[in-house]
């Protein structure tokens, strides 16, 4: 087993820490967000019940916050021993992570601010429980066990990716021939990018960027970097809030369509020329870079919603400040050789999780993407047998499986289809 510690122990070094107290604040925090998870819900009375996950080992990297620990307890509860670390530096709640790890079932090893060698270090001391499924966001325990561990590879019956930056890596090693076992990619289902994505991203990042920075986005022109389901949900939400929206994009198909649904649509040159606020939502590097920072304006904010902190180019930002300090809370001002402050929020980190204030997506939201986790984890043990190597769409039913007990919740009554319906829709021979 791995050196680093758990959280617990940590904090139990920790003189100045009350650890009971913090471990009861996280598990409030967690209560409340359950409420509003009736998916998750639904799914601890099934897997409590029928335990199809005994007998497991989940390894996972992911946001370690009160939504993401309900996924945890209800994994435990269908009886897996869980171990989870951040997969970002600035988003843990070491109040939740803490209440995890008091689970007898369950080891955190998530702490806020850690450093890169700590981070790396507590995915090693994951790696050490020898997980036989993962779950990731990110991809970043993935390629740890393909990279140092290949010995782990041949017991791994599968696993499970969060975010759209992870199964851009993973279709990459998959497209290699180097992904060595089955994944699912949760992104890519419509459960998770038609609401988690677009809803999700749209209203928890602007929300963080308002509340860090005490400023409305009315009548502001507000630069969306990347037109997929995230940038959606950012410039529709930001419309929605009197802003001027202009999107910047590099595949021609979603830069029609960002002009046709009515934003002015230009390259990030010009773009920087204009706006007061700019959101990165891509899941590329140096999207904003020196030859932007020189021409944007004063006071201009700036802030990332893909996922890694490579978005906005900061070593070239620096290099052109003549001084930084901190303007507030979570926002990083640089001022340039010319008076203009430019401001970067949460270190250009993922703004919705990573700013000091920062709860990620709302509950709502984060059930379903969560609930989709569950059943995939679920499907891996059951059918292990009928997934080769390589990245997966998640199975209709398990999306449909998810959608049906939302609506339950939501007392939604839908129609069905008859069984002449059917028929024709899966009849070659009906003509006109």
């Amino acid at each position: 087993m791995s050196a680093y510690s758990p959280l617990s122990a940590q904090l139990d070094a920790d003189t100045d820490v009350d650890v009971e107290s913090t471990r009861t604040e996280g598990r409030r925090k967690m209560e409340w967000t359950l409420q509003h998870m009736p998916i998750l819900q639904e799914l601890r009375a099934r897997f409590a019940e029928t335990k199809p996950l005994a007998g497991e080992t989940i390894g996972m990297a992911m946001h370690v916050e009160a939504k993401t620990a309900n996924l945890v307890e209800l994994l435990a509860l269908g009886g897996a021993e869980v171990a989870i670390t951040g997969c970002n530096p600035l988003s843990t709640h070491d109040d939740v992570s803490a209440a995890l790890d008091s689970n007898e079932n369950v080891t955190s090893y998530a702490k806020r601010g850690v450093d890169e060698e700590a981070y790396y270090d507590a995915i090693e001391a994951v790696v050490a429980h020898e997980p036989t499924i993962t779950i990731d966001d990110g991809m970043d325990m993935v390629y740890a066990i393909h990279e140092d561990h290949p010995d782990l590879l041949d017991t791994i019956i599968g696993g499970a990716e969060e975010t759209t930056t992870g199964v851009h890596r993973l279709r990459a090693m998959d497209e290699d021939d180097e992904l060595q076992y089955p994944v699912f990619a949760v992104n890519d289902t419509p459960m998770k990018r038609l609401f988690d994505n677009v809803h999700g991203t749209g209203e928890s990042a602007l929300a963080t960027i308002a509340m860090t920075t005490n400023l409305s986005y009315a009548g502001k022109n507000v630069v969306v970097a990347g037109y997929g389901y995230c940038g959606k949900g950012v410039a529709q939400k930001a419309a929605g809030q009197n802003a001027n929206v202009i999107v910047t994009e590099v595949e021609p198909r979603r830069a029609l369509e960002a002009h046709m649904e009515g934003y002015e649509v230009m390259p990030m040159n010009e773009a920087a020329t204009r706006g007061d606020v700019f959101v990165t939502t891509t899941g590329n590097r140096d999207v904003i870079t020196q030859e932007d920072f020189e021409v944007m304006s004063d006071g201009a904010i700036l802030a990332n919603a893909g996922h890694f902190d490579v978005e906005i180019n900061l070593e070239e930002l620096s290099e052109l400040a003549i001084d930084t300090y901190e303007a507030r809370d979570g926002v990083q001002a640089y001022e340039l050789g010319d008076g203009r402050r430019l401001n970067v929020l949460a270190e250009g980190r993922l703004v919705n999780l990573a700013a000091p204030i920062a709860l990620g997506h709302p509950a709502e939201v984060m059930d379903q993407s969560f609930g989709i986790q569950a059943v995939c984890v679920r499907e891996l043990i059951e059918n292990k047998s009928s997934y080769d190597a390589g990245v997966h769409n998640v199975p209709d039913e398990l999306d449909r499986e998810v959608a049906e007990i939302k609506l339950k919740a939501e007392g939604v009554d839908i129609d069905s289809l008859t069984q002449t319906q059917s028929e024709y829709l899966d009849s070659w021979s009906h003509g006109t």
